[in-house]
């Protein structure tokens, strides 16, 4: 239990660390160009997503996500007195990455984002991200194990651009963008309405799995 959650607070650690830091390098060198910005936040998010889930996937699952560890609860993957201290450690190592990325940027530790995300293409936007990055790692996990890693990083990648919010997907890193008013930052205010688009598109997309990738008949 000690090593699994030392394993989600240090993935969540550079996982949202990279996601700021990132965006605070790209807005920096992409001159005013936001297209730019988001292509290097995005591949950044990637490639991390990669690397973390390949070498700490073994040690917890690598879920760095509140909705992951829900659904694996649901699918009894993960007991559900392990979701607490899952989603604490998520969040908990996740600040502390986005708190190390201004340090390293010579930004003020603690900040408040007063970038507003919020109306129904953007709550719908979440929903759709989220039900694909669940539904890409229930297929993953079930058929293709050895795939999760880049199914997932890639996924993100895609999302970034093909959703109106850009693909958060992920309670905990939606609450520590809060607290960064950088480019990847969200309004305080704007959270709660992510929060429960996420956790609405991570339900429906165990929903459908269930029923979409059946276990297959032995030989």
């Amino acid at each position: 239990m000690r090593r699994a959650l030392l394993a989600e607070a240090i993935g969540s650690f550079f996982l949202f660390a990279a996601v700021v830091g990132s965006g605070i390098m790209a807005e920096r060198l992409a001159g005013g160009n936001v297209a730019v910005a988001l292509l290097a936040n995005s591949l950044a998010t990637g490639a991390i997503l990669f690397g973390l889930i390949a070498m700490l996937g073994p040690v917890s699952g690598a879920h760095f996500n509140p909705a992951v560890s829900l659904v694996m609860a649901l699918h009894r993957d993960l007991r559900w007195g392990m979701l607490p201290p899952y989603v604490a450690a998520q969040i908990g190592g996740g600040i502390l990455g986005v708190w190390a990325a201004h340090v390293m940027f010579a930004l003020p530790i603690v900040q408040f984002s007063d970038h507003a995300r919020s109306g129904t293409g953007q709550w719908v936007g979440e929903f759709v991200a989220t039900f694909g990055l669940i539904l890409t790692i229930i297929g993953m996990v079930r058929h293709r194990p050895e795939w999760t890693a880049p199914g997932v990083a890639l996924y993100i990648v895609a999302a970034y651009w093909f959703t109106s919010s850009t693909s958060f997907a992920n309670p905990a890193i939606t609450i520590a963008r809060s607290l960064s008013d950088s480019f990847a930052g969200i309004a305080a205010a704007d959270v709660p309405a992510f929060v429960a688009a996420q956790i609405a598109g991570a339900v429906a997309a165990w929903f459908v799995g269930q029923r979409l990738f059946v276990e297959r008949p032995s030989a």
